[in-house]
């Protein structure tokens, strides 16, 4: 399924780029706009707003630098990419002069006593760096080598991020 998901995939992007049709970019933006904006959701805490910006560059950046794609992965990994560089520009916007390992490594902070305490709620209130390690891996599915491309980081470090935010989760869920 993989496979024959990966061919459509080159397909309609080798007949936009031929193209340029507006009704084959259509195809494949709507193969993938629900994947992209779930995680752009989740990696914005939920802000829609946030999710709107940085989904808007995502497609702009990835439909310039289509004609560079090498396929060595699957279109949708390297379009989350955009998405994950994207939720990362704007994380440093934010907090200027923050790094996304610093941010990474920042404790959760805990949610207030009177909201209802549920998943998306603990999710949320993870800092950025946990919940996108967090969303591109369980959630989402992506390999650690993946992860690390995606953020720059080391694979060790993806590891070592993922079982933090597993663990802050945990915490955040006992209160």
């Amino acid at each position: 399924m993989h496979r024959i998901r990966q061919l459509a995939d080159r397909s309609l992007a080798e007949a936009f780029l031929l193209t340029r049709d507006e009704f084959v970019f259509g195809l494949l933006y709507r193969r993938h706009k629900d994947a992209l904006w779930r995680l752009a959701m989740r990696l914005s805490g939920g802000d829609r707003n946030v999710s709107e910006e940085v989904l808007q560059e995502a497609w702009l950046r990835a439909v310039e630098r289509l004609p560079q794609f090498r396929w060595e992965s699957s279109l949708r990994t390297w379009l989350s990419g955009f998405v994950v560089n994207g939720m990362r520009e704007h994380w440093r916007r934010e907090k200027p002069g923050e790094m996304l390992e610093e941010a990474i490594s920042i404790p959760a902070r805990a949610a207030p006593l009177h909201k209802k305490l549920d998943i998306e709620t603990a999710f949320s209130s993870l800092p950025p760096g946990y919940r996108a390690v967090l969303t591109l891996h369980d959630v989402e599915g992506f390999k650690h080598e993946e992860i690390a491309g995606m953020l720059g980081i080391a694979v060790g470090t993806s590891k070592s991020q993922l079982a933090r935010a597993r663990k802050a989760v945990r915490e955040i869920m006992g209160r």
